[in-house]
């Protein structure tokens, strides 16, 4: 039944259900709640799904194109395929509402995954290549989840909503990597190569993570987000039309924000990418890197149990700062500790996780916080279009920087880069005074 709000300002375009939760407060904090807990779900497959790539890729690509200087490729496409998809769930959110956008990009993330598998048994490179683009599809809706759970929340909340979101993408996230070898025995007995064996993983945890977004989170906060706004600028309870002072500082928080988490996510990509390498180079077995980089992992997700709350009470600046620190610790470890110490090793990637866990909160609740419900899910996915071409290029380039250097080069690089987080801050609080005056 569709009908018109006189008290809302609902369009009478919109359904009789939708009236409810504008005129309801209550009815809204219990979709937001429910909204957490879908994407909690969600998020669980997703991140299992997200390890695979990330764990094995650059192993499975060196095996089969028998060089070391193209390792970086795997990771580099599925971010390149996760740079697009970003830009294609951003818009069908807009437009549909994060259930389909959100959806959509978890079941082509299964088929991609489904393809590497297909082309690891005929021993095809192209076909590789082109799956890890749409693997990449995951990624993005397993990245782009982060702000479902934003829709509803008030601003002193989105912080801690984006981390309650994210921090659930650890126990996918950590278990994946810890399962290579098991995943690599199974795919063993039904003939499959082991280096794929975590993809078949990722194919079923994508899937069921689309599954349980397209089946279960409704209504979509998205469209009720925006019907509220609506309501609220038709009668004055906000302001319907920015002026040319905020507008202004919308800008700037949308530039900080991602510049924020593209410098986070080239710096974790590149070091990331070539720790498994590394570590090939000085003995360490496929358990080893699996167990490192599922600290890594863990680390990049787990804190978020208490990054959201930080970011909301400190600061989004400061945390981001906090964030260019913690990196710059992780860059100068890795570059220096023995090789053959895999607790350094550990420590180092930890830090890594942690640095970008900051990055990305900080960074995410500066975009929220500097858009309208209107346009914010087109603005998110192009943002992460950004954020994913970084972690493209950074896994690009580091394959490129160990072959004709060193991994130290590479980390050390990587620390130093961390460290135009800060100017990038200090220039966004010095514009903000300038206005003030």
């Amino acid at each position: 039944m569709i009908t018109e709000s006189v008290e809302t300002g609902v369009s009478k375009q919109q359904p009789v259900w939708l009236h409810e939760y504008v005129d309801s407060p209550e009815k809204q904090k219990q979709l937001y709640k429910k909204t957490l807990r879908i994407v909690i779900l969600s998020q669980m497959f997703g991140g299992a799904g997200l390890a695979a790539g990330i764990t094995v890729g650059a192993l499975l690509a060196r095996d089969m194109l028998g060089t070391e200087s193209s390792a970086g490729i795997p990771v580099a496409l599925l971010t390149l395929g996760s740079a697009g998809s970003a830009l294609l769930v951003g818009r069908l959110s807009q437009r549909f509402g994060r259930r389909v956008g959100l959806a959509a990009g978890f079941l082509a993330g299964g088929l991609g995954a489904l393809g590497v598998i297909i082309a690891a048994l005929i021993n095809s490179i192209g076909l590789l290549f082109a799956s890890l683009l749409i693997y990449g599809a995951g990624t993005a809706a397993n990245l782009q989840a982060r702000y479902a759970g934003t829709d509803l929340a008030t601003s002193k909340q989105r912080a801690t909503a984006v981390s309650m979101a994210m921090v659930s993408t650890t126990f996918g996230a950590v278990a994946g990597p810890n399962l290579v070898g098991v995943m690599g025995g199974f795919a063993d007995s039904i003939g499959v190569p082991t280096l794929a064996g975590p993809f078949i993983l990722a194919a079923a945890a994508f899937i069921l993570a689309g599954l349980v977004l397209l089946t279960f989170l409704r209504p979509d906060p998205l469209v009720v987000s925006q019907a509220i706004v609506n309501a609220q600028e038709k009668f004055g309870t906000v302001q319907a039309k920015p002026n040319l002072e905020s507008t202004v500082i919308n800008k700037r928080g949308i530039v900080v924000g991602a510049t924020v988490m593209i410098l986070a996510q080239f710096v974790m990509t590149a070091i990331m990418t070539m720790t498994p390498i590394h570590m090939g180079h000085h003995g360490h077995g496929l358990r080893e890197v699996g167990l490192v980089i599922g600290f890594h992992i863990g680390a990049m997700y787990f804190p978020s149990l208490f990054t959201g709350l930080l970011v909301d009470k400190v600061g989004r600046t400061a945390m981001a700062v906090a964030g260019g620190l913690t990196l710059l610790t992780s860059g100068m470890l890795a570059a220096f500790a023995p090789a053959d110490s895999l607790i350094l090793l550990i420590f180092a990637l930890v830090l890594l996780g942690v640095g970008w866990n900051f990055g990305l909160i900080s960074g995410t609740a500066l975009i929220v916080d500097a858009t309208h419900p209107s346009v914010r899910a087109k603005t998110q996915g192009s943002v992460d279009v950004f954020l994913a071409l970084s972690g493209a290029s950074g896994g690009a380039l580091s394959g490129m920087v160990v072959a004709h250097s060193s991994y130290a080069i590479l980390s050390v690089s990587g620390a130093i880069l961390s460290l135009l987080l800060i100017p990038v801050v200090v220039w966004s609080l010095t514009t903000h005074r300038e206005e003030l005056v």
